[in-house]
């Protein structure tokens, strides 16, 4: 069973999670300290992605407000599983940071951590006493990774900021949906995903320049500017050519045929053509190699103007074939196809298997789990899941007991209301 105490500490915590009996090497960031005072979905999840590959992450909850994201979705026996994903590799516990008691634990955790994850509305730490100020005095080595929905600054900053409203305002919403249609939303946390991994990306570029100047630093990252940046070339079509993308459903503006089509069976498949090459072996497929030869054809964005003409041929000869044999005609003609799955079928692909990608974890509380496993291999020191997340506050006497506090003081704050 592996310690979900602090490092360095011999003595399991009561309630401590079930492990398999062999225990992950250490990840590459073994060794690394990081306190999640976040809620929802960007600052948590970029604390997971530390925490699969090695770092020792604490999770500071509410003791009377636990982060939302324990009820987001389904839950199993009152259990949310989303928790389970999210929580992962994280250990549990409770504190009131705007009670007196409170910020004294959170001070003595960040001065022997390395990095503090947090969301709140700008100002809200410094209310508390637990500012940028106050955590580089105790630890002048620290990251402190701020995610919050519009920044630490300008006009709209003191403004609450969720994912959605960044997918709105970065301009996706805008181009997502059909012609006709009006501005779509995606279904999951698009905006919080892209951020996380962002915020991920940052707490190790700061990290690498404490390793030059021996100090740490803020990181200010706000939900509206990660998806911006992948959505591309916006902003300098628009500065350089006055152009703004309209929708266009699933079709691209600068490829074609690029779209889903419906198959004999009623299944659905994708099919891209990003390549002149690829697009030319996907027309002689479909019996239209006459198209090739015209001069239109020999540029994506002059394909993308006939899309209509070529979706129709890809289409028809689509909907005349079952599925399989739409995904081998395609294969053989190494043309670049994909089916258009579910979860199900996510989790009965074989591709899939082969990577790993779906992993199982034990879990106390519900048994054995499927999930997504660590977002990468690396071929030396491999990241991990050691456990599922956990309950509410379940390891907070493991980590004040690895502070050096004793039951009484523990007790102590429980009764003050810190815990």
């Amino acid at each position: 069973m592996t310690d979900p105490s602090l490092s360095g500490m011999s003595r399991p915590a009561a309630g401590g999670p079930a492990h398999p009996a062999a225990a992950p090497a250490p990840g590459p960031l073994d060794g690394l300290r990081v306190i999640d005072l976040a809620t929802l979905f960007a600052g948590p999840l970029a604390a997971t992605v530390l925490g699969d590959f090695g770092a020792e992450v604490i999770k500071v909850e509410h003791p009377h407000r636990p982060d939302p994201a324990r009820g987001h979705g389904p839950a199993k026996d009152g259990v949310g599983l989303w928790w389970k994903l999210l929580g992962r590799n994280k250990k549990a516990m409770t504190l009131d940071l705007s009670h007196p008691g409170g910020r004294e634990v959170l001070l003595r955790l960040a001065a022997g951590a390395d990095v503090v994850i947090e969301n709140f509305r700008p100002g809200t730490l410094e209310k508390w006493g637990l500012g940028w100020a106050e955590l580089s005095a105790v630890n002048p080595r620290l990251v402190l990774a701020r995610v919050t929905g519009f920044g630490q600054f300008g006009p709209y900053a003191r403004r609450p900021g969720f994912g959605t409203l960044a997918e709105a305002m970065s301009g996706f919403a805008a181009i997502t949906g059909e012609p006709d249609g009006p501005p779509t939303l995606p279904p999951f946390g698009l905006a919080d995903g892209i951020a996380a991994l962002t915020a991920a990306y940052a707490v190790m570029a700061a990290l690498h320049g404490r390793a030059a100047t021996g100090r740490g630093q803020v990181i200010d990252l706000a939900l509206i500017e990660p998806l911006l940046t992948v959505l591309g070339p916006h902003p300098l079509w628009y500065d350089q050519l006055s152009h703004v993308q309209p929708r266009t459903g699933n079709r691209s503006a600068n490829v074609a045929p690029r779209n889903t089509y419906r198959t004999a069976d009623g299944s659905w498949v994708a099919v891209s053509t990003s390549a002149e090459s690829v697009a030319e072996r996907v027309m002689r497929l479909v019996g239209r190699p006459e198209v090739i030869d015209e001069p239109w054809f020999a540029t994506g964005a002059g394909r993308a103007r006939h899309a209509d003409e070529l979706d129709a041929a890809v289409g028809d000869w689509i909907a005349r074939h079952d599925r399989d044999e739409v995904l081998s005609a395609f294969e053989l003609a190494e043309a670049a196809i994909a089916p258009v799955y579910d979860v199900r079928d996510v989790l009965a692909d074989p591709q899939y298997a082969a990577l790993g990608s779906i992993t199982e974890v034990p879990d106390d509380e519900l048994g054995p789990l499927r999930m997504q496993n660590v977002l990468f291999r690396l071929s030396e020191t491999p990241g991990a899941i050691r456990w599922a997340g956990r309950p509410h506050g379940a390891d907070t006497d493991g980590v004040l007991a690895a502070l050096g506090l004793d039951e009484g003081e523990i007790s102590g704050l429980r009764e003050a209301g810190a815990l």
